[in-house]
């Protein structure tokens, strides 16, 4: 029995190589530090930097093996599991992002006197969930690899464990992230009732031409399907699911807020899209109401909310809900445009949002922790540290929209893909969403220039990782629009993939 179920699987594992590599590099990892750091002749050593640096190289080797897989289109795992075109360019992300946390992680776990090698590896699992939740292709492996993510996600809100703040952050979402899994878990037993089958593939052609029918199978495939988006957008931070954000970004510490700005937004949309725009994709005209609504409640409570925070963290997070908005406006045009504009708009967020972290990350005093909390605390930077304020000012100004910077063509595009679907409505508001988010992205920049700190402050150097990573950000920033058809071509290539 077992040659012949290993006979079964011998290919299958061949697909998944690079999440196997990856696992397998994270429990060595973590073996490796609970010997050494316990050991009383090596006297004890803090592994964290070490097993970071491992991490980075073991995140790398997993890009390679991904860029030289033998196999790019196939499903596998009775088809639980996918790998096409959507997948490499989601786990590239994904994995692009893990490494650019980590580098911004080194120096403040440094300052902050924290020494848990096991962040690292806990990085390393939650990113290996994340791959396989992009390749999920079924309700099963789908629901196991976000339980898998989730729980990671949990203790790397709790990780500081000598603050309240960073505790309440866990519990928050622990119990928030429980709740959204319920009503995930719900929705597939909902579908799955109702048909018989939990794959993608088979959802979707059993619900060809069925949308049009009101009839008792399909008012009940409707009910899951709504309690299936409101769990992914419970995870995706939208509006008016979107209370536990700002509470969790606050209160963990800021490169484990930095993390979940990043990676898991990648690896939920590209289930999210999948499931909508393949399985469901009949049912266009009901979804499709719901993520109007939430695309327009995100755009303009993150516009407006955002005025009144005083706390950067905050500030950032009803940023972000504002950006999934405009993200879930791509996604409601259901149009290969729209999913091309989405995944353009994943990347350049993606970059932007790394780039902001990096820069308050980058904010250490001299001798000090990390200090910097308030909108205030940014006083007079653009005299202080003149390069930091310039990188963080042509940021925001990306994030605002202004042309030519990256954010602009990313915005643009959504918008376009909203007329071509005739949303016009939907669009204006993203326009004029858009253009009071510029109001506090500016402020920002006024406080960095023109308003006084409540004391000087003297920053030390920005270390190595962070300021290539900063280099590199900007960099792509400010450019992007001179040569954007590669990104533009890449994304129209995988958004084909999903929509054909």
């Amino acid at each position: 029995m077992t040659m012949d179920f290993m006979t079964l699987f011998q290919n299958d594992f061949l697909f998944i190589f690079p999440e196997l590599f990856l696992c397998l590099g994270a429990m060595y990892l973590l073996v490796y530090g609970v010997i050494y750091s316990t050991s009383a002749s090596k006297e004890y050593p803090i592994l964290l930097q070490n097993i970071g640096y491992l991490s980075v190289l073991c995140l790398v080797w997993t890009g390679i093996l991904l860029f030289n897989a033998p196999v790019t289109h196939a499903v596998f795992f009775y088809n639980s599991l996918l790998i096409d075109d959507l997948t490499f360019f989601l786990k590239s992300l994904v994995l692009f992002s893990t490494i650019g946390s980590i580098f911004l992680s080194f120096d403040y776990f440094k300052h902050e006197s924290f020494h848990a090698f096991e962040y690292m590896v806990l990085l390393l699992l939650s990113t290996c969930s994340m791959l396989l939740m992009i390749s999920s292709y079924d309700f099963i492996s789908m629901y196991l690899t976000i339980e898998l993510q989730s729980l990671c996600f949990y203790v790397l809100a709790a990780s500081k464990r000598n603050s309240e703040f960073s505790t309440e952050a866990g519990l928050k979402y622990f119990l928030l992230g429980a709740f959204s899994s319920g009503i995930l878990l719900f929705g597939s037993s909902m579908i799955y009732g109702f048909t018989g089958v939990t794959n993608f593939e088979e959802l979707a052609k059993i619900f060809t031409g069925m949308g049009d029918h009101s009839h008792i199978m399909s008012n009940g495939v409707l009910v899951g399907i709504l309690f299936l988006a409101v769990g992914f957008l419970f995870k995706l931070t939208a509006a008016p699911f979107h209370m536990w954000a700002p509470d969790v970004y606050e209160g963990a510490p800021t490169s484990v807020t930095a993390f979940f700005a990043l990676a898991p937004k990648i690896a939920i949309l590209g289930v999210f899209l999948r499931l909508f725009l393949y399985s469901f994709f009949d049912f266009l005209s009901a979804w499709q109401v719901l993520f109007f609504v939430c695309s327009l409640f995100s755009m303009i409570l993150g516009s407006l909310a955002a005025m009144a925070q005083k706390k950067i963290k905050r500030l950032l997070a009803f940023s972000s809900i504002g950006h999934i908005g405009y993200i879930l406006l791509g996604v409601s045009c259901g149009t290969v445009e729209g999913v091309q504009s989405v995944l353009l708009y994943l990347v350049i967020y993606v970059i932007m949002t790394m780039n902001v972290f990096g820069v308050i990350l980058s904010l250490q005093q001299q001798g000090q922790p990390l200090r910097i909390k308030y909108l205030s605390d940014l006083g007079l930077l653009g005299q202080t540290n003149p390069v930091l304020a310039l990188t963080l000012s042509i940021t925001l100004f990306s994030m605002a929209g202004i042309p030519p910077l990256a954010g602009f063509c990313s915005k643009f595009y959504v918008f376009f893909a909203a007329l071509g679907s005739s949303l016009y409505a939907l669009a204006f508001v993203g326009i004029f969403a858009s253009c009071i988010s510029c109001f506090y992205y500016i402020r920002l920049i006024k406080i960095m220039y023109f308003e006084k700190p409540t004391q000087w402050v003297v920053y030390k150097p920005v270390d190595a990782p962070k300021a290539i990573l900063l280099g590199c950000t900007v960099f792509f920033i400010l450019f992007f629009f001179l040569y954007p058809s590669p990104l533009f071509l890449l994304s129209h290539k995988v958004a084909l993939t999903l929509c054909m």
